[in-house]
């Protein structure tokens, strides 16, 4: 790490490269300038105390002059040492402030059901815990105590520790946090029962039974419902389409969970979106104004299917886990069905090996048969 006395100059003539760096004063011990990718420049300070690093942004580096900057460092490296950490830092990083431009950011990122779920977690999970702290004073212990206090609710533990995580990364991004310092690195998940539910033959046979039986009725919730089996697809995958995604024998898919992505189909599953009407751009419209269906109305169907079925723990989600764990009790390798689901890695396909049993061999002899060999 680079050491000289710094002046105005010299900070003004840092320029700024693919990761942050920082440079320490030789004339202060502690004190530094932090330059971000993005060029700004953030006066800081650095010590132990009692046992503890500290790390504190003293201020803006384009607002705050290297004398006024060393002047103020000098006074919370004093007030650190006889007193511990120091009380006055700006509003800017306190952990509601960060975690809100963390959300800004992440818009152009995340897509908006993404967007939307993880706001719910901030709201409830994080947000009552760390409201008012300052983010550089998080420390592992504090997010361990947090996670152990969400133990009734494992799964929005789970799924909210990423959360925090993205906050606490784009804290060091931002300059509000020493780099290196995530706290949320190696705190083990909870460990929880696999959701996922497999269809017996008889299940099966039963689920197509129903669906023949309410084509008449729901032509469009029957022909999703079939092409979430028939495919592995997610629910927003194929509730999106658009025909024009539909050529060559497969689907194109433009904004796919992972991205954009193909999804190789079978004659069944062509079979069910040639004998949809073409009635819009997209293939599954919404009943008014131009724009895809949204879930609500489907998972209303399945619910009536699955009951009449006798299926009342199947969910839509439950297909895809269905098709992925037929393709390998069939032979398929784990990286080609990592590709068929859209997954970015094949590490995310392994689980489906530990739930491959023999209902879902019975599933790989009649699903083509029963849902779509007509």
């Amino acid at each position: 790490m680079a050491s000289t006395t710094l002046t105005d100059a010299q900070v003004r003539a840092l320029d700024p490269r693919k990761s942050a760096r920082d440079i320490r004063d030789a004339e202060l011990k502690g004190f530094g300038v932090r330059v971000m990718p993005s060029g700004a420049k953030r006066w800081f300070v650095h010590c132990q105390h009692e046992g503890r690093r500290i790390w504190k942004i003293v201020g803006d580096a384009a607002a705050m002059d290297a004398d006024e900057a060393r002047a103020r460092a000098a006074a919370m490296l004093a007030w650190i040492r006889q007193e511990g950490p120091f009380p006055a830092l700006p509003a800017d990083t306190v952990f509601e402030a960060v975690a809100e431009a963390t959300f800004r950011r992440h818009q152009r990122i995340w897509k908006p059901g993404t967007l939307k779920v993880n706001r719910g977690f901030l709201r409830k999970q994080l947000l009552p815990h760390f409201s008012g702290r300052q983010i550089a004073e998080i420390a592992r212990q504090d997010v361990v105590n947090w996670f152990a206090s969400l133990r009734a609710t494992p799964v929005a533990a789970d799924r909210s520790m990423p959360v925090l995580s993205v906050i606490m990364r784009e804290a060091e991004r931002m300059g509000f946090r020493e780099e290196g310092t995530n706290p949320c690195l190696g705190i083990r998940r909870y460990r929880r029962r696999g959701r996922e539910r497999f269809l017996t033959d008889a299940e099966i046979r039963s689920l197509a039974a129903r669906l023949d039986a309410r084509e008449g009725d729901w032509p469009l919730a029957v022909a999703a419902i079939r092409l979430l089996l028939l495919t592995g697809a997610r629910k927003s995958e194929i509730l999106t389409l658009r025909w024009t995604d539909f050529r060559e024998g497969a689907l194109f898919l433009r904004d796919g969970k992972a991205g954009p992505r193909t999804v190789w189909l079978s004659r069944a599953a062509r079979d069910v979106l040639d004998g949809i009407e073409r009635t819009s751009s997209w293939t599954f419209p919404a009943g008014r104004g131009d724009g895809p269906r949204d879930g609500t109305r489907l998972h209303i169907r399945w619910h009536h299917i699955r009951a009449e079925a006798g299926l009342g723990d199947v969910r839509l989600h439950d297909l895809r886990h269905v098709y992925a764990s037929v393709a390998l009790k069939s032979g398929e390798s784990v990286p080609a069905i990592a590709r068929l689901l859209g997954h970015r890695s094949a590490e995310t396909t392994l689980k489906y090996t530990h739930h491959c049993d023999a209902m879902a061999a019975e599933a790989a002899a009649t699903v083509g048969a029963i849902l779509g060999e007509r």
